[in-house]
């Protein structure tokens, strides 16, 4: 994998080639080299090694996005800001099935790093909500399923919010205890 400086360093020296084809008249030349170099400037922007693991978590392999992700050794160095939020983001997903402790660490830090799609933002903030809830937090819990609400407009996690949210009020409903004693003096008039 190539830091992401030598991708423009490549691409600037393939302009460069191009600029001089269509100097010597090769027009066709220069087109095919710029038009080539548009594709390390696309790479710039969005990493490969993430590319191919989002295609991977499509199918449901896990194994082989986490394969792709662990390939990137260093990211602050092969990644731009927002690649990083989604490598944090990736591998929150793909931990979340295991270990919500660390899942919980690498959304907070995707959701700081930035995402550039609204309802990537919108997914990370329902599992950190889901997070929260689990950990007995429902003030922030509800907080995050709120700014999840307002950041999904294509409503492509209403049915998951929604479920959230049903959750939630089953949980803070107190149990009924039918038939058994309510106060520590009826218990001890049961016990006589």
């Amino acid at each position: 994998m190539f830091n992401k400086n030598i991708k423009l360093v490549i691409a600037a020296l393939i302009i460069g080639y191009g600029i001089y084809q269509f100097t010597e008249g090769e027009i066709g030349n220069g087109i095919m080299f710029l038009l080539l170099s548009l594709i390390f400037i696309f790479l710039y922007f969005k990493n490969e090694l993430i590319l191919i693991a989002f295609l991977r978590l499509r199918k449901q392999d896990f194994e082989g996005a986490k394969k792709w992700l662990d390939k990137i050794k260093n990211p602050e160095a092969a990644l731009v800001k927002k690649q990083q939020g989604y490598l944090n983001y990736l591998n929150g997903i793909m931990v979340s099935q295991t270990n919500m402790n660390e899942a919980e660490k690498y959304f907070k830090k995707a959701i700081s790093l930035g995402l550039s799609m609204d309802h990537d933002l919108a997914m990370a903030k329902l599992n950190l909500a889901g997070i929260a809830f689990s950990k007995r937090r429902k003030q922030e819990a509800k907080k995050l399923l709120q700014e999840a609400d307002d950041l999904d407009k294509r409503d492509m996690l209403s049915e998951q919010i929604k479920m959230m949210r049903q959750q939630m009020k089953k949980a803070s409903i107190p149990k009924q205890h039918y038939g058994q004693p309510t106060s520590a003096r009826q218990n001890r008039r049961s016990r006589r």
